[in-house]
């Protein structure tokens, strides 16, 4: 009986032995938590480069293109820009916590990076697709509202008027679609002898708009000008939106990765 009983013991415990899974190595297979991990921290670098770049471009926008953005019917210009200028500064923020969660191997810490990144991804997206597709609208609001702005607002808007003046002194304009535009806003009826502004002439002095003559003023307007010049700024902003939003993906894809094999072999 006695022997008996050891030998059910016995094979009680070979079949116990026989239930219990063996324990995955951390280097089990291609994709390990190592080589995951590595392959993260390479990532990082580039990621954070990525992100200064896109912050650049974005900031560069909002420095030296915003004083425009009076003239701009809608404000869609400026949240691309601001949408890049967050989307980029979410990078050295988000590299410091992906390399903290890689190190201690902190599946919330990943879990926080891996959304983030996920955030980013969207942010770029939007901001580039946003930007695409505004690059063709910008030419009809430009064309039915810039007329409006320059009539009702200038000399009325100190922000618009400095606006108005910078854009045709740089793009060596006058009027919206012609000089004659000018002849109609509320500026001109209020002193008639001016019939341009200063910032219209050739060569700037004080009320040089009272003569009209092709040599003293740009007789061509603005519009083509400066939508042609904000269209090509944003093929730049579109272009740099999509392109840099393909990076977070990869990211995305081996946190995915590392979170479930960190969990299975901390299961």
């Amino acid at each position: 009986m006695a022997e008996e009983k050891k030998k059910k013991d016995s094979s009680a415990l070979l079949s116990k032995k026989k239930k219990v899974k063996p324990r995955k190595s951390r280097d089990a297979d291609c994709l390990s938590v190592n080589f995951l991990k590595c392959v993260l921290h390479i990532f990082n670098v580039i990621f954070m480069f990525a992100g200064i770049g896109v912050l650049i471009v974005g900031a560069w926008t909002v420095a030296s293109r915003h004083r425009f953005v009076p003239l701009l019917p809608t404000p869609t210009y400026p949240a691309i820009a601001y949408l890049l200028v967050i989307a980029g500064g979410m990078g050295v923020p988000l590299c410091a916590l992906g390399c903290c969660g890689l190190k201690t191997e902190n599946r919330t810490s990943l879990l926080c990076y891996t959304y983030f990144l996920l955030f980013t991804f969207i942010l770029e997206l939007g901001a580039g697709g946003l930007a695409y597709y505004y690059e063709v609208a910008v030419e009809f609001e430009l064309k039915a509202e810039l007329n409006n702005t320059f009539i009702a607002n200038y000399a009325l808007d100190v922000v618009v008027t400095d606006a108005v003046d910078l854009m045709q002194s740089e793009f060596k304009c006058c009027g919206a679609s012609r000089y004659s535009d000018w002849r109609r806003s509320a500026w001109h009826e209020h002193d008639p002898r001016l019939l341009v502004p200063d910032s219209c002439c050739k060569t700037v002095t004080s009320r040089c708009g009272m003569r009209d003559h092709p040599s003293n003023i740009y007789h061509n307007g603005c519009v083509a000008p400066f939508t042609s010049h904000i269209r090509e700024h944003l093929i730049i902003l579109a272009a740099v939106g999509v392109g840099m939003s393909v990076i977070p993906i990869f990211g995305f894809l081996f946190s995915c990765i590392l979170y479930v094999k960190i969990k299975h072999v901390i299961d």
